[in-house]
């Protein structure tokens, strides 16, 4: 059994794979796939795999084991053995998990930076994708090409390189007819359903305004450096502290915001934004973090209409997180267990007397899709809505109004290309607005505004 003073001995690549995509999708029709991938439904008892057993790893595989009655988990990886074993532990106590945990699972728990790609060979039909989003496209690309149907949790990437990686992996999902979900669990909420239903078909008429907020307090907080425990590497350190830093999380805005950004993104039915601009910084020190604990974007639509995100974490603060749309015929809000329209058209959810869990509802979905043939991919809008997190970002860290297009055409790569677990890697200072060395995005062109 390892612990947090052992050190992960392997390394992980991440770039190179789109100058084989191409190739790896054309060879995908004379690859077989189990049936589960194709055609006729099936009773086919699914093998479920997670990477990243952390918070939403043992979430994400209750949900996925309530989902199916005719599924196991048959694997699972972390960086940590100790950590894995932990959360099976946790799953083990729960009367979901019973008679669903596979013969043998004990010996396919995998420890390490590539324990992905143990579980993605331990043979696996179904994989859950929870560890911090900087490896998600690195892990999406793997299962896909193992003929593997994925849950990705939210976001999809933590830079633009990410974005378009994962982007073109989901294109040999398609060819693969592989389902993707998405961890932007709010889409499959069921008051949010309600209620983003009755705007798109004009309930409020045309959308002009959004304001979104996040109010919360601080997660994971960044240690004191003197915490570190003697001989951990600058990787390790960082990933065991993986939310502070922006290569590895995204940011609070990318990260946990995201919510708020995929609600606007649905409101607008996923129409690109124009621009972005915003401002963010620190209230107070994070040790060798590099996040903000505050940001305010704005986004500018076609036919001048905007949306406002705010995202904090305070300590001892007033929390709250909730939409207001405003139309050109009504108000809409929405909050997280509630949803109003009023203005032309008055409605207020009702809660049903047996209400579902969005988390429950998207798995159900996803593997009812498995079962049927009929393929559920959500990659599109889960990349739309990261990079529609990470535009407010940059605007925030560069202090400039960024269009939409600038920031996909930009230079973002955030992730190193080699991910040494005993190697050096500075840690980036926290990003200054107008202060170039702090900065991690180059332009195609120097067009961005002050």
């Amino acid at each position: 059994m390892s612990d947090k003073t052992e050190h992960p001995q392997t390394e992980t690549t991440r770039r190179g794979f789109v100058k084989t995509a191409g190739a790896t999708a054309a060879a995908g029709a004379a690859i077989g796939f189990p049936s589960v991938t194709f055609g006729a439904p099936n009773d086919k008892k699914l093998k479920i795999g997670v990477v990243g057993t952390g918070g939403r790893g043992g979430g994400a595989m209750l949900n996925a084991l309530a989902a199916d009655d005719n599924v196991e988990l048959w694997a699972a990886g972390d960086l940590y053995l100790e950590a894995a074993e932990k959360k099976l532990a946790m799953v083990r106590k729960s009367s979901t998990a019973e008679g669903k945990l596979a013969d043998g699972l004990d010996s396919r728990v995998f420890s390490g930076i590539d324990s992905y790609k143990q579980v993605i060979d331990s043979g696996v039909d179904v994989i859950l994708l929870t560890t911090p989003p900087a490896f998600r496209p690195t892990h999406f690309k793997a299962a896909i090409e193992a003929g593997i149907h994925s849950f990705v949790e939210k976001p999809c990437a933590t830079d633009i390189a990410g974005v378009k990686d994962f982007l073109a992996t989901s294109k040999i999902a398609a060819q693969k007819d592989l389902s993707v979900l998405c961890g932007f669990c709010y889409r499959y909420s069921e008051h949010g359903r309600a209620l983003f239903e009755r705007i798109h078909d004009g309930a409020i008429g045309d959308v002009v305004s959004i304001h979104s907020v996040y109010n919360a307090g601080p997660v994971k907080a960044m240690p004191d450096p003197s915490t570190r425990p003697d001989g951990m590497s600058d990787t390790e350190w960082q990933i065991s502290n993986w939310y502070n830093f922006t290569w590895l999380g995204g940011d609070g805005i990318v990260e946990q915001g995201c919510h708020n950004v995929d609600r606007i993104a649905w409101a607008f039915q996923d129409a690109k934004p124009v621009a972005a601009f915003g401002t963010g910084g620190r209230t107070r020190s994070n040790h060798q973090g590099n996040i903000y604990d505050h940001f305010s974007v704005s986004y500018e639509y076609a036919n001048n209409a905007t949306a406002h995100v705010v995202w904090r974490q305070y300590l001892d603060s007033y929390n709250f997180t909730g939409d207001t749309i405003y139309g050109t015929k009504g108000i809409a809000k929405f909050g997280t267990s509630s949803a109003e329209i009023t203005g032309g058209t008055n409605w207020n959810w009702r809660k049903p007397r047996l209400p579902k869990s969005m988390y429950d509802l998207e798995h159900k979905e996803f593997f009812a899709a498995i079962r049927s043939g009929q393929r559920k991919d959500d990659a599109e809008w889960i990349g739309n809505s990261t990079t529609l997190a990470i535009l407010g970002r940059t605007a925030c860290y560069s202090g400039k109004r960024i269009t939409w297009d600038d920031m996909w055409n930009a230079q973002q790569n955030l992730v190193p290309d080699v991910i040494d677990m005993n190697g050096p890697l500075p840690i980036r200072p926290i990003r200054v607005p107008g202060v170039p060395e702090t900065q991690d995005t180059v332009f195609p062109e120097d067009t961005q505004k002050a």
